[in-house]
């Protein structure tokens, strides 16, 4: 199989005039770019030998062309999530590569459609949503579009085992499975913190439930500005407000979080006047929120949208979404997953919380019909699973 590997910067454009002055490819060597640094940390701690990472790096090779792409049997491609970005780069693949070519995108959350219908072959179009590290993690999500082939799926999923990834496969909607049901989740941790919780007290509860880290320490670790743009700033946000005072997370020393020189993460008091002012201009007076409350609306709402993806026919598996939350985002392996965790506490649980905070807190909270037809039938996620086994 030939692939050509994109080196690409990991600081991505953040206003319009910095895209038009980014050149298409940027002229970055593989033993100078950011994957050679993340392979000799892997080598730094153990898990290669220097010579492992050398021998791994000369199979590699850069080009500023995309000509070369022609003869590839697979391209993905892995630009600034932008999917009008995106369609102008397949749209110059799909006159480059060779008939038969797997064109690939690495979005996170995009439309996959949209992107193959910039080209003439969308049967030739799938998602491979690499998870990063992708040096270090294990998952990828394959995303099948409407009009992918069969034998490109089973390709892809082949590809996965053969590069030792975990391959979850979904159908197209925003944010796929993980970050779909992540986005559900920090929409609720958000909120708790405009009702009264501290940003260390939401990341305190779901660290001692078991995740690596909470909601805004993994904030500021992926960078607070990322899809930021200064221009269309408006300071209607925590976050907006943050990244205009140049708190852009842990590179920047200051995100959520204050960090000291070796990254350790404290309270922040400007954070906490931050939150205390926006609170104040929306006239709502904060209140005291227990350590099961901040679990439960964080936890059930995750649980309820796996449920939408799996009535929607998005994932095939309540344990496809299970795989995506212990291999990609650190939900605690002694806990299942989200769906095999809802088994265990009980369905009926969740969905008496469930229309118990859709009554007071509104459509956010509206159980999805499969929980509340699983509840009905006194049946669980898992023999879910075994029906459509």
């Amino acid at each position: 199989m030939a692939l050509i590997l994109r080196l690409r910067t990991t600081v991505a454009p953040q206003t319009s005039s910095e895209m038009s002055q980014t050149p298409d490819w940027m002229p970055i060597t593989p033993k100078t770019g950011s994957l050679f640094h993340a392979e000799t940390q892997t080598a730094a701690r153990g898990g290669l030998t220097l010579e492992q990472v050398n021998q791994r790096m000369d199979l590699l090779s850069g080009s500023l062309s995309m000509e070369e792409f022609a003869n590839c049997d697979l391209i993905i491609e892995a630009v600034f999530e932008r999917v009008d970005i995106k369609r102008q780069v397949f749209t110059k693949l799909d006159g480059i590569c060779k008939s038969g070519a797997i064109l690939a995108t690495n979005t996170s959350e995009l439309n996959v459609d949209e992107i193959a219908a910039a080209t003439t072959r969308p049967e030739d179009v799938i998602g491979l949503h690499f998870f990063s590290p992708a040096n270090v993690m294990k998952l990828l999500e394959v995303i099948r579009g409407d009009k992918t082939a069969k034998d490109v799926i089973a390709t892809s999923m082949n590809l996965a085992k053969r590069i030792g990834k975990i391959a979850v496969l979904a159908e197209v909607c925003h944010g796929f499975i993980g970050n779909r049901i992540l986005t559900s989740r920090e929409r609720e941790a958000k909120k708790l913190v405009l009702e009264g919780a501290s940003p260390w007290d939401v990341d305190r509860v779901l660290y001692e439930f078991g995740f690596p880290m909470g909601s805004f320490r993994m904030a500021d670790l992926s960078g607070l500005d990322l899809g930021w743009v200064r221009e269309e700033s408006t300071g209607s946000t925590l976050r907006e407000l943050l990244c205009e005072m140049g708190r852009l997370g842990q590179k920047s020393g200051a995100g959520y979080y204050d960090y000291d020189d070796n990254r350790n993460a404290k309270p922040s008091p400007i954070t906490e006047k931050i939150i205390r002012d926006f609170i104040a201009k929306t006239g709502k007076i904060p209140r005291s929120i227990s350590d099961g409350e901040i679990l439960e609306r964080c936890l059930y709402p995750m649980i309820n949208e796996g449920a939408k993806i799996l009535e929607e026919g998005k994932a095939l598996r309540a344990s496809d979404i299970d795989v995506v939350w212990v291999n990609g985002y650190g939900w605690p392996v002694y806990r299942g997953g989200p769906m095999y965790y809802a088994d265990q506490i009980g369905l009926g649980k969740v969905l008496g919380k469930m229309k118990e905070l859709q009554l007071s807190m509104g459509h956010d909270f509206k159980p999805a019909r499969l929980l509340e037809k699983l509840v009905a039938d006194g049946k669980t996620f898992a023999s879910f699973d075994q029906r459509v086994s």
